[in-house]
């Protein structure tokens, strides 16, 4: 929607904006209650990089390389990380495999039938070697919201007297000014953001990022997390994961190919299987 804008400027708009309204929200926080200390400040910057601006930035390239539906679907599986490393002790490995296996077979069924449209370059059918290295971006960015989700998670259980508010404002303020500083070294300048086309429409995604998809996800996430085992909570990204690839559909006019529809569905019932196993 933005495609003449470069993906360090669309990530460093979303997290500023993020940021701002973060340090507006702390503003209206009792004084006792407004700013971590120096150990937690460190946790802070070192959550944000993982969980928003080294996240996001990952997975954008990623998406630019090998398009929407694989990245989505290897993003999906943070769920299945997530109980895996997450899970309590009671919790046994082999209830987990019938999970696992239908997970595994539907990223290798979408990665499949994604190949042979993102690997050729149009005229000629030239072969373009930028495939795998989306697939490569999005494992990396998978890795990093997952070693977030667990770490936040088990900081958050650490430390109950914390609110969820207080934190995500927090990790708002660390983000944005990660954010700034990216933009600062990688992106584009003033001048050169004025003269991009749907100017307007940049500016209303990164407000809807910043807020929506940014400051409250966030701060409903810290409150699931407090309340709920890091296996569990992080089953909550399937939402995401299912709506990234009905945007990808309708973005690209077309209904889902049957090997698709396939994928989506083992991917599903693989998550299904994992919740039961965890009940």
């Amino acid at each position: 929607m933005v495609g003449h804008f470069g993906m360090v400027d669309i990530t460093a708009a979303r997290f500023i904006v993020f940021g701002v309204v973060s340090g507006l929200a702390l503003g209206w926080r009792p004084p006792e209650r407004r700013w971590p200390d120096a150990r937690q400040a460190l946790t802070v910057l070192g959550l944000s990089g993982l969980g928003f601006s080294g996240y996001y930035l990952l997975l954008a390239f990623a998406i630019v390389q090998a398009g929407t539906e694989v990245p989505s679907l290897i993003i999906g599986t943070i769920p299945v990380w997530m109980m895996l490393l997450g899970r309590p002790a009671g919790l046994r490995l082999g209830a987990l495999l019938p999970g696992l296996v239908l997970t595994a077979a539907g990223i290798g069924l979408m990665v499949w039938s994604a190949w042979p449209q993102d690997a050729l370059d149009g005229i000629g059918g030239a072969a373009r070697p930028h495939f795998g290295w989306g697939l490569a971006l999005a494992v990396l960015a998978m890795a990093s919201w997952t070693a977030f989700g667990l770490l936040n998670a088990a900081w958050l259980k650490r430390h109950p007297e914390v609110h969820a508010a207080d934190w995500t404002n927090w990790l708002g303020i660390a983000t944005g000014l990660g954010a700034l500083v990216l933009w600062l070294v990688a992106g584009s300048d003033l001048a050169t953001l004025r003269a991009q086309p749907d100017g307007g429409l940049f500016v209303l995604l990164a407000l809807a990022g910043g807020l929506g998809s940014s400051w409250l996800a966030t701060v409903l996430w810290s409150v699931a997390s407090q309340r709920l085992s890091a296996s569990l909570c992080g089953q909550l990204i399937v939402s995401e994961t299912l709506f990234a690839l009905l945007y990808s559909f309708l973005w690209d006019g077309r209904w889902p190919h049957a090997s698709e529809l396939a994928a989506a569905l083992l991917f599903v019932l693989g998550i299904l299987a994992s919740i039961k196993a965890h009940r």
